[in-house]
């Protein structure tokens, strides 16, 4: 009698653990997220005490996000010497979004952009030039180079 139960139990466990086979499409049950990125475009050239736009725009699922949660920016000289606190951007037409700022010292500068939208928050930096650098600068730069284009082969 307890061999029969025994098969019985087994029985059932067997189909029971046959029902929990393994789905060959799981993963297309999970939410595939799309991160935010972001495109920062710095002119070419700034003019002395002259009010220029740092353009940034902001894609999502490869569509232009024009309403995201929040855009703000910060800019600072490399050697510290200046700092701009981070602030909201100016929102433009078409999706874009603008920095303006008046330079009057040359040298290094970075802007770091802070943006969301959904769960999705994004912290990019981009190094630009005013005028004309320091030999300290130009040797920050150079050294930097190479670091930078280390980063950018591992983001296939």
């Amino acid at each position: 009698m307890k061999k029969g139960l025994m098969r019985i139990v087994l029985i059932g466990v067997g189909l029971m653990l046959g029902g929990c086979s393994l789905n060959a499409n799981v993963e297309s049950l999970y939410k595939e997220e799309t991160h935010l990125q972001a495109a920062i475009q710095i002119p070419e050239n700034f003019t002395d005490n002259h009010e220029e736009s740092i353009v940034i725009t902001l894609e999502q699922d490869g569509e232009t996000v024009e309403d995201p949660s929040f855009v703000h920016a910060e800019i600072w000289k490399q050697d510290g010497s200046l700092s701009y606190p981070m602030e909201e951007v100016e929102q433009g037409a078409d999706g874009e979004f603008y920095v303006k700022k008046a330079f009057d010292e040359d040298g290094l500068y970075s802007i770091k952009v802070h943006a969301a939208q959904g769960d999705s928050e994004i912290t990019p930096q981009k190094q630009f030039i005013v005028g004309e650098l320091s030999d300290e600068e130009l040797e920050i730069l150079q050294e930097d180079a190479p670091a930078q284009e280390a980063e950018h082969e591992h983001h296939h």
